[in-house]
């Protein structure tokens, strides 16, 4: 008797999005917080794994150490996910006076 029922309601009284779980917050999440993905995350997060579960954690700012992947892929076998470089920053080997590729150290840097 519920179809019937579903049938009688004109498509104008059906919600036209599917509401948002109960258990996913509404407001953005803070630093620490548990996300999907980063559109879950506050401005200057990103959602980055963290053991195994993921959580907001800050954008990469000029001078910190990033993750530079050698192969496509690999970044989702990290257990500590780092955010990206932000605005304007790329992942770069780190130059160091001292002997060639003594550091393998990669830091963001202004393009």
């Amino acid at each position: 008797h519920g179809a019937a029922e579903l049938d009688e309601i004109s498509p104008e009284v059906l919600p036209r999005r599917t509401p948002a779980p109960a258990w996913l917050p509404t407001a953005k999440g803070e630093e620490g917080d548990f996300c999907l993905r980063s559109s879950d995350c506050a401005a200057g997060l990103c959602c980055a794994r963290h053991f195994w579960s993921k959580i907001c954690k800050p954008v990469l700012r000029e001078g910190q150490v990033c993750t530079r992947h050698r192969r496509k892929g690999t970044h989702g076998l990290e257990i500590f996910q780092r955010c990206q470089c932000a605005e304007g920053l790329a992942c770069r080997l780190q130059r160091e006076q001292g002997p060639a590729d003594a550091s393998r150290l990669h830091t963001c840097q202004r393009h």
